[in-house]
């Protein structure tokens, strides 16, 4: 933290946990906090863009479910799922976005994949239901509320189905003022590893594995 910032720490809880937390890293209009129990990095509430800045920041995003790139960039979860499933198991891509990737190769493999987004794809019946697999590509970090989700997507799995999440994970060799995962200002909750445990516990999870950006955790 910079030294900077120590006078300045004031309360505000954490989102995920509730936990106390203190102020991390503060520059120009970007304000951070770190929670004290779980260890989430959290944007404070004020500074939150308003759905209709965030709906209009994701349109400006130029994915394209063809390109090779970014079919590779999200490679880590498909492939997951293809090895842990097969076609006759129900999935959910949970925050699909404007160009659903993961859907469109397992599609393409035949697989039975829905799509969820509050924003693209609103199909709130989806959510009545529960999936033997359930992928979260680029998603957690944009949890105003991850309690909630957190808590809905625990919900939406089938007991010994498993929940696949790809993020950028922090830990303390980063240097957050460089670190570009922060510049996006609809990453509002950062995860540490410790964070992905407490969410294992609380939960009800029966672990969690990490390897490198993939986060898979089980039903």
């Amino acid at each position: 933290m910079h030294n900077s910032l120590k006078s300045q720490n004031m309360p505000n809880n954490c989102p995920l946990c509730n936990g106390a937390s203190t102020v991390f890293y503060r520059y120009k209009q970007r304000l951070y906090h770190r929670c004290n129990n779980c260890q989430g990095i959290f944007v404070d509430a004020k500074l939150r863009l308003s759905g209709e800045a965030e709906m209009k920041r994701y349109n400006e995003h130029n994915n394209d479910v063809e390109d090779a790139g970014y079919q590779k960039f999200v490679s880590p979860i498909p492939t997951a799922i293809m090895c842990d499933y097969t076609k006759n198991h129900k999935g959910l891509d949970f925050g699909a976005g404007t160009a659903p990737v993961i859907s469109k190769i397992l599609n393409d493999n035949a697989y039975n994949i829905v799509q969820y987004d509050p924003f693209f794809h609103n199909y709130p019946k989806l959510l009545e239901h529960k999936y033997d697999y359930i992928a979260c590509c680029e998603v957690i970090e944009h949890f105003n509320n991850p309690k909630k989700e957190f808590g809905l997507l625990k919900r939406l799995l089938q007991k010994g189905g498993k929940l696949y999440c790809m993020t950028d994970i922090y830990d303390d060799t980063i240097d957050f003022h460089k670190w570009y995962y922060k510049n996006d200002r609809t990453h509002v909750f950062i995860y540490h590893n410790k964070t992905l445990q407490w969410i294992k516990d609380e939960f009800g999870f029966l672990g969690v594995t990490i390897k490198g950006r993939l986060i898979t955790y089980y039903g």
